[in-house]
């Protein structure tokens, strides 16, 4: 029989391996040993030693027997769950080359992470423009932009406004209304672009 990813396993089990934190997280604070929970709450050592390792799926009596007897409050034992969050690391130049829907020619973006599907949708890019690179004001899309020029100089358009970016610039903006940089006055130019919405224009 193959052995099992570890990776995997705690993947799969997520919520059981939280829960089984936060429940040993108060009863060591509180200074009780697993025999005097598992007698306060009327489990086993057993039972209660594979709940605080995540090995089971605690049913809604026994969490709440676990809660009444660390006199917390049923949903503070999520807590740890509630409070996972994915990261992305992506080393210096090494974020994933990819083609953004309405790309012009010239435009290179690179992703520097992702939200995994969550709502909201955030992408976070670096954004290449060289003297390849098409002039396009027309980009739009759903959702909130957020642009910070890192190196370069150029005319960024948005809606009826135009604003001259130099390094330290930001801008942010609603991004269903026209956008995008209208002249590319010192080149290459850098920036860091920061999309809130579905997946679209640039």
């Amino acid at each position: 029989m193959p052995e099992r990813d570890p990776s995997r396993y705690v993947a799969e089990n997520a919520l059981e391996l939280a829960i089984g934190r936060q429940v040993r997280a108060f009863r060591t604070e509180q200074g009780m040993t697993v025999a005097d929970l598992a007698r306060v709450s009327g489990l086993s050592p057993g039972m209660l030693s594979k709940v605080e390792n995540g090995l089971t799926s605690p049913s809604l009596a026994t969490l709440n027997g676990i809660a009444s007897a660390l006199n917390v409050p049923v949903t503070a034992l999520f807590r740890m769950y509630e409070e996972t969050r994915d990261a992305t690391f992506v080393p210096a130049g090494q974020g994933l080359m990819i083609e953004r829907q309405g790309t012009r020619a010239g435009h290179q973006y690179q992703l520097l992470g992702h939200s995994g599907g969550q709502a909201p949708m955030v992408e976070p890019y670096l954004v290449t423009l060289t003297d390849e690179s098409d002039v396009f004001p027309l980009f739009q899309h759903d959702g909130v932009e957020f642009i910070y020029l890192l190196e370069g100089e150029m005319v960024y358009r948005h809606a009826s406004r135009t604003y001259r970016m130099n390094p330290g610039d930001s801008l942010y903006f609603d991004s269903d209304a026209p956008h995008g940089p209208e002249q590319l006055i010192r080149l290459p130019i850098r920036m860091l672009a920061v999309i809130v919405g579905r997946h679209g224009g640039g």
